[in-house]
């Protein structure tokens, strides 16, 4: 299947790259990749260039599978919170083993890093942070139990940066360290050897 080209005027692109809003009125352009569709003056972090759709109104964005930017609210739309904050745990689901910060999720989503961890908090009860930390912590238990990988190599699998502050954490969360654990289920005196 041949790649689509979606062509975008110079105009365009130069009021997007500046967020210009003399363009408010006249396109909104989405982001395929975060499938986010934006007036062209939002502040948000410029795209690239091959993912951006041009749409003559916030119908045809949302036609397409696009949903409203938080920062710029095209067209007075309006997700709701608790969608808002769905969408981005989703989100984490799918990437918690990537290097993730609070404003790398403020900028893909489009909110701001202040607003996103207060309503993250209030409706899943946790942080962002502790909440991608409880996602790769789950994941380590996983391979633990059902890997022989070392602890180190489960550490960076589950996207922790490096393997002090895996076991670090690990403890101080489950009150074991990964191999203690790993050495409670299975029992076996082969895991009593430096990993």
């Amino acid at each position: 299947m041949a790649k689509q080209n979606f062509a975008i005027p110079a105009a365009y692109w130069k009021a997007i790259s500046e967020s210009d809003a003399t363009f408010d009125d006249q396109f909104f352009y989405g982001v395929r990749t975060t499938r986010i569709f934006c007036r062209p003056s939002c502040r948000s972090r410029v795209p690239n260039k091959e993912n951006v759709r041009i749409f003559k109104n916030a119908y045809a964005a949302l036609a397409q599978g696009f949903r409203p930017c938080k920062r710029c609210r095209p067209d007075g739309l309006n997700l709701p919170a608790e969608e808002w904050i769905e969408q981005i745990a989703d989100w984490i689901d799918e990437h918690f083993t990537e290097p993730i910060n609070l404003e790398r999720l403020a900028d893909i989503s489009h909110g701001s890093p202040y607003h996103l961890q207060r309503l993250f908090k209030r409706l899943k009860g946790c942080s962002p942070l502790e909440y991608i930390q409880q996602l790769r912590l789950e994941k380590a238990d996983r391979l633990l139990a059902e890997t022989d990988d070392p602890v180190a190599k489960i550490g960076r699998l589950c996207g922790f940066p490096n393997a002090p502050y895996f076991i670090t954490l690990y403890k101080k969360k489950n009150g074991q360290t990964p191999a203690n654990y790993r050495k409670s289920l299975r029992g076996a005196t082969e895991y009593d050897k430096p990993n």
